[in-house]
């Protein structure tokens, strides 16, 4: 079949790799000469450990599938390098205990590190802290530059044609017009729109159950060392459903975030690329309109937790962004799949997922229709 796919970022490449891994013909467009969203605004992790029960099995479908891309595509960067959630409190450390015990611990990879065995794992981190929540299965890829990596990949097979600068305007039947009057013909066509949920997408398939969140991060100059894995805080239990539970409801009622923290949003995620920064987060806002600027106390906040954490002033820092993502708002859903036609659909909401189960979701997709 021929395949026509709109939305240039993790999810559209995810479905184009899954198309043309079953033999069809794809042609992608993106409206940016190169993709420019939440897809090159992340840390690029490959995130197991806090994914929610009912979605773990997707979860390390999507993690070995990484891992079998990263063998043929060395350009994304795969690297199998886990994660340790460090812990500063002893409510924090009962939701770590209640994790490594818990019954999906082993399909996690979870083990409960004292600081010698932490430090023993990631020598980078030197400083405070009373624990750390191993999670053996997690991963890394490099966000900006995986997805031209996969594009190169797709292009050998000689069934697949990227536009870049390209706009779909109208989509009918099996037919997509873009902004230069173009028309490129299909059997299925699939809108996969990262966060933006007008103009085509509502005219397809009207108001659908999704959000808009936005995030800030920044980037250092290289650390000067291996950090070996991902590192996070344990706010980032209060941001994962796969930490639910009374030890959770606990920390919340016993524990009040810093101000910074709470008003933000806040949860240190840290990870370092292969040029040997680090890229550190985030922050979550849900409520439009979204400020245009960037705040400097979330900035403040995280260099304060990071650099307790490695006992250490951390690099200068070289770049700050924001970010925007599509998250579902279906408690069912893991992604919003829209039908517009009998072959026309609108794929978007992985929420801060995307990277983490882009290929998962591709595969899903092409399942559903029979590829």
């Amino acid at each position: 079949m021929r395949l026509v796919i709109i939305g240039g970022g993790i999810l559209g490449t995810a479905h184009a790799l899954a198309a043309i891994g079953r033999g069809h013909e794809v042609v992608h467009l993106e409206r940016e000469v190169e993709a420019r969203g939440a897809t090159v605004r992340n840390f690029g992790l490959v995130w197991v450990s806090g994914r929610a029960a009912n979605e773990l099995e997707l979860t390390l479908r999507s993690r070995r599938l990484w891992e079998e891309i990263g063998g043929k595509v060395p350009g994304v960067g795969f690297r199998p390098a886990g994660s340790i959630t460090l812990v500063r409190t002893e409510a924090e450390l009962a939701v770590a205990e209640a994790a490594a015990a818990g019954p999906t611990a082993a399909e996690r990879g979870f083990e409960l590190l004292d600081p010698d065995r932490v430090r023993a794992l990631n020598p980078a981190l030197r400083g405070k802290f009373l624990a750390g929540l191993h999670c053996s299965t997690d991963a890394a890829v490099e966000s900006r530059q995986a997805l031209p990596a996969l594009r190169a990949y797709l292009e050998a097979s000689g069934r697949y044609s990227f536009y870049a600068g390209a706009e779909a305007r109208t989509v009918t039947g099996g037919t997509v017009i873009d902004d230069r009057g173009r028309r490129f013909d299909a059997d299925h066509v699939l809108v996969c729109p990262g966060a933006a949920h007008s103009g085509l997408v509502r005219e397809l398939v009207g108001d659908i159950p999704v959000r808009r969140v936005r995030l800030q991060m920044m980037q250092t100059a290289p650390l000067g060392e291996p950090l070996t894995t991902a590192i996070a805080d344990g706010d980032s239990f209060r941001y994962y459903p796969g930490f639910a539970g009374e030890p959770l409801n606990r920390l919340n009622r016993e524990e009040s975030q810093a101000f910074t923290a709470a008003r933000h949003k806040m949860q240190l995620l840290c990870v370092q690329r292969l040029h040997g920064g680090l890229t550190i987060g985030d922050t979550h806002e849900y409520d439009e309109p979204f400020a245009f600027d960037v705040d400097e106390a979330p900035y403040d906040h995280l260099t304060s937790v990071a650099e307790e954490f490695l006992g250490r002033k951390l690099p200068p820092v070289v770049r700050r962004w924001a970010g925007v993502y599509s998250q579902s708002i279906d408690p069912t859903a893991i992604v919003t799949r829209a039908r517009a036609a009998d072959n026309v659909w609108v794929i978007t909401g992985p929420g801060g997922r995307g990277m983490t189960l882009g290929p998962a979701l591709g595969e899903e997709t092409a399942d559903l229709l029979h590829l």
